[in-house]
């Protein structure tokens, strides 16, 4: 019979696999995009793709740019330049010595190849269109929108976690129904809303109502704000403090890590969101980097290179964020969840 610990053994090395399969297939597209983004056009669209950046080496002889093969010359491998090509059997020559001419077979070479990475595409990427306005816009959009968020949604929690009142937890249960609402549905009266007051095509309908809460990130901070003891409430409260000041003083200090979780939050759906900016912005000096991403999709089609430089670009962000706050993200998400 297998012992305890050798099942605990095979156990955890299963896991492991299973795990190290789904990074994986989780980050095989993120790799495809960051090897494309460095790859030239004519390598994007190679049949076997090729997972190392690639090009065919070409070199000029007598003016003409030919290719260059790796080729057997007497039982010695050489490189030389294929000028003419008659049926099966090419003309070779030296590139350095022209004169020096070999009647070949072509099938008994192949192309030379070397490995190049095209960085020039990244910035290739940010001058075909105007990125860094779109950039200038979708900072504008994360950052005010964040700071809203993290005003509304506090206050609000606050309230909930707090205050005493009669139909206060049905308030709070309406709040959270308010998640399984598609927005798809409030679409229609929210667009004529913005549209007579004269903010469409403009940044305010990506902004303001993010000064109104949302009932996921409530939920969050409400959650963590009652793992925190009433009696330091209690305590401020003795010492004259009112409901703002035990927000300021003694609430948010002490909720660092979900505040975090809920920034994050926030500025990745804003940096990422390509559904409102589609419905609210026409012009394109109104743009963010989403759909200017998509306009880049659809006129440089052809060029997949250039369009994952762009998406690599895109995706820098995001993942600085997380890595540089993965601590507090994760402990703010495990903690809000003690207590409710």
């Amino acid at each position: 019979m297998i012992g305890k610990k050798t099942q605990e053994l095979i156990n955890r090395v299963i896991v492991l696999i299973l795990l190290f399969i789904g990074m994986v297939v989780v980050i095989t597209p993120l790799v495809w995009m960051l090897i494309s983004a460095l790859k030239s056009q004519d390598a994007v669209n190679t049949n076997p793709p090729q997972w190392i950046p690639t090009e065919q080496i070409r070199v000029q002889v007598n003016g003409r740019n030919v290719y260059l093969y790796d080729i057997q010359v007497n039982g010695v491998l050489r490189q030389l330049a294929l000028i003419n090509k008659e049926g099966t059997t090419g003309t070779f020559v030296n590139s350095q010595n022209p004169e020096e001419q070999y009647q070949l077979p072509v099938a008994s070479g192949t192309r030379a190849t070397r490995i190049y990475f095209h960085w020039e595409n990244f910035v290739l990427a940010v001058t075909k269109v105007p990125f860094a306005h779109y950039l200038l816009n979708t900072l504008i959009i994360v950052v005010f929108g964040t700071l809203g968020t993290l005003i509304s949604c506090t206050l609000v929690a606050y309230g909930f976690a707090r205050f005493r009142a009669r139909g206060l937890n049905f308030l709070f249960l309406i709040l959270l129904s308010t998640v399984m609402l598609p927005p798809q549905v409030t679409l229609i009266p929210t667009f004529i809303l913005f549209k007579k007051i004269g903010w469409y095509d403009t940044l305010y309908p990506l902004i303001i109502p993010a000064f109104f809460a949302n009932a996921w990130d409530v939920f969050l901070l409400r959650q963590f704000f009652m793992t925190l003891p009433t009696e330091l409430d209690d305590a401020a409260r003795i010492d004259g403090a009112g409901p703002f000041q035990i927000l300021w003083h003694v609430i948010l200090p002490q909720s660092y890590p979900v505040i975090a979780t809920v920034t994050i939050f926030s500025v990745l759906y804003a940096w990422n969101d390509f559904y409102a900016p589609l419905i609210y912005l026409q012009s394109e000096h109104n743009w963010t980097v989403a759909l200017g991403l998509q306009a880049f999709n659809a006129v440089f089609t052809k060029q997949s290179h250039l369009l994952m430089a762009a998406s690599t670009l895109m995706l820098i962000p995001p993942v600085l964020l997380f890595f540089f706050a993965q601590k507090l993200f994760i402990q703010g998400v495990v903690v809000s969840g003690i207590k409710g």
